[in-house]
């Protein structure tokens, strides 16, 4: 049988979410609104940071970051999954195919890092308020959101460098509307013991490791919320973590569940559900959560579209 794996000829075919031809304006306008809605809700973010001294703070720039990488992940799954349904084309090619998985691999674990440092933040601004401008300074701020982008690109790299070594089969159907890491590995006709070794181990040590640190940062952080006397204070304590911890709730919840699927079910469907939830939802609805949970946020809102009105 032939086999090839670094020939401009080789082309994946995605099977998109439903072969149902009937469906597919409606999956089109579905997946259209949902990701201008995305694209709209976390530029909103970081135009109200940016434009807001009173949100010059470690936490938003967090956020603003995390903003970012919605943007980039779902830019990097929605248009081609759109353009394919436009065209009715579901070819992709090896190139485009691994810089989708590069991607792919690398924003998630963006977001994982991310939402660790944020936990991280909040631990030191409710447990060490007194010394919190000391220790989140920004040049350590700089620093972590600095290891959080190398990691990401480093680990995706290493992904990508052991996918380059494999041979494909002539069957190239992956049943997903984007090319995700396990299904291009179902396609090889090669070994895939050390791509499925390493998939293994940074699933733990960039996803349950952090998870852990997010769970003892937020043990600490009621450790001392139990301790403040005024029910004022335990609220305003609670509600600069009310936000964060939905989102993390958000995207360890869809993002297990994608990777739960994948083990435990042989059902390309529910995989292919559970992927939508944490590759096109989460990013929709972060901006919400911290814009409609979030006073500071709200009020920079109010601020800036004062000044819109005042220049009118």
């Amino acid at each position: 049988m032939e086999t090839g794996n670094k020939t401009g000829a080789l082309k994946f075919i995605l099977l998109g979410l439903s072969d149902n031809t009937e469906l597919q304006p409606l999956i089109f306008g579905l997946f259209l609104t949902m990701y201008l809605i995305t694209m709209l809700g976390n530029l909103f973010i970081i135009l109200v940071i940016s434009s807001d001294p009173h949100l010059h703070t470690p936490m938003y720039f967090f956020l603003s970051n995390l903003s970012l990488i919605d943007i980039c992940f779902s830019t990097t799954v929605v248009p081609k999954m759109l353009v394919n349904i436009q065209t009715e084309n579901k070819a992709i090619s090896y190139m485009d195919c691994l810089t989708q998985v590069f991607f792919s691999m690398c924003f998630p674990i963006l977001d994982t890092l991310l939402l660790t440092v944020m936990a991280y933040d909040r631990y030191v601004a409710i447990c060490h308020p007194l010394h919190y401008t000391v220790i989140m300074n920004s040049r350590l701020c700089g620093l972590l959101v600095f290891i959080t982008w190398f990691t990401g690109v480093m680990v995706s790299l290493l992904h990508i460098s052991l996918m380059m070594h494999l041979n494909f089969c002539k069957d190239l159907e992956i049943p997903h509307f984007f090319c995700e890491l396990t299904w291009i590995l179902k396609a090889a006709c090669s070994d895939t013991f050390l791509n499925g070794t390493l998939i293994y181990f940074m699933t733990g040590v960039l996803g349950v490791f952090p998870f852990i640190v997010i769970l003892f940062s937020y043990s600490r952080i009621v450790s001392s919320i139990s301790k403040i006397s005024s029910s004022g204070g335990k609220q305003k304590a609670f509600s600069t973590c009310g936000s964060h911890l939905s989102v993390v709730s958000l995207f360890y919840g869809t993002g297990v569940g994608a990777q739960f699927t994948s083990i435990m079910t042989h059902s390309s469907q529910n995989f292919l559900i559970a992927s939508v939830m944490y590759a096109v939802v989460t990013p929709m609805l972060n901006p919400f959560i911290y814009s409609l949970r979030n006073k500071d946020v709200k009020g920079a809102l109010a601020r800036l579209l004062s000044r819109v009105a005042s220049c009118r």
